[in-house]
């Protein structure tokens, strides 16, 4: 039965728990979605391409990389403990890949149902037009740990069976045991999914802006692209640190000893602006757009 078609039983038997019941009927739609399972399925692969291309890299003989410690440099210590290919496989996927993900979900969530035809449907429900853009908010929310999290796990898996695990040495030089260094690995993921949180906001707002689920998409996506091309320009250097994607590989610090949270503390703090003001861009457009679909 479609989304459409029990609608309007919902709201015959009317529940207290309705609110809890949409927000996991959406995150179970969302999820069962063959789209959602390509783009998991992508960001899963990931850290086994990169797993399998550092592992042939050091026995052929060659350098696994090199630098700092900082971001895709992490690559340079995944030899030497498997648990250091899920630190790479999250930058490697944080300024694009996952984003682009995000955006996905959250430019189809409001605009993809108007295209289907279901929107009106669900606002039907007694809970109106704003629960039903915080549910959609908070299923994309979700998703963005879920996804995080795919990658994390995913990593760790790879980096488990090809490489040893044990002691972490942090960025500071100093050495942390494996329970510690597989907490901060949850924490990482942790920051790293509310690093996303801009992104799903701006999604939703261009989500609330079409009837059309791929043109909400694109845009988005489109959007994303443009923001990573400026953040990139020295001349527009006064402008980067507003940028929502400025500060996301920040959660390295997480590895240093003792925790550096400037960085970390601007990232997140960002990412609660963005939520804010395009979360209330968002809800002033759909609360006062007029759903004929």
């Amino acid at each position: 039965m479609s989304r459409a078609e029990s609608a309007p039983a919902a709201v015959r038997t009317p529940s207290p728990l309705w609110a809890f019941g949409l927000l996991r009927s959406e995150v179970v739609v969302t999820v069962r979605r063959w789209r959602t399972l390509a783009l998991l399925g992508v960001l899963a692969a990931v850290p086994v391409l990169v797993g399998i291309a550092v592992r042939i890299e050091t026995r052929g003989g060659g350098p696994a990389g090199g630098g700092s410690g900082e971001g895709p440099a992490f690559i340079s210590q995944i030899t030497n403990n498997g648990l250091f290919l899920v630190f790479t496989a999250l930058a490697a996927t944080l300024p694009f890949f996952l984003p682009m993900a995000v955006g996905v979900v959250a430019g189809d969530a409001i605009a993809g149902e108007a295209g289907a035809g279901t929107l009106r449907y669900l606002l039907v429900a007694p809970a109106g037009r704003t629960r039903l853009l915080l549910t959609k908010y908070a299923t994309v929310l979700a998703f963005c740990l879920l996804a995080t999290l795919v990658v994390a796990v995913s990593a760790l898996i790879v980096g488990a069976l090809l490489f040893p695990l044990g002691e972490l040495t942090t960025i500071s030089g100093t050495r942390i045991s494996f329970a510690e260094g597989l907490g901060r690995a949850l924490l990482i993921a942790l920051v790293v999914a509310a690093s996303l949180v801009g992104v799903a906001a701006v999604g939703l707002f261009v989500s609330t802006l079409t009837n059309s689920g791929i043109a909400a998409m694109a845009t988005t996506v489109g959007l994303l692209i443009t923001v990573q091309i400026v953040d990139q320009i020295p001349q527009l250097h006064a402008l980067q640190p507003y940028l929502f994607s400025h500060w996301w590989l920040s959660f390295a610090d997480l590895l240093r000893d003792p925790v550096s949270w400037d960085d970390i503390a601007r990232n997140l703090g960002l990412q609660g602006l963005y939520a804010a003001v395009f979360g209330s861009a968002a809800w002033a457009r759909f609360t006062a757009k007029d759903i004929s679909a």
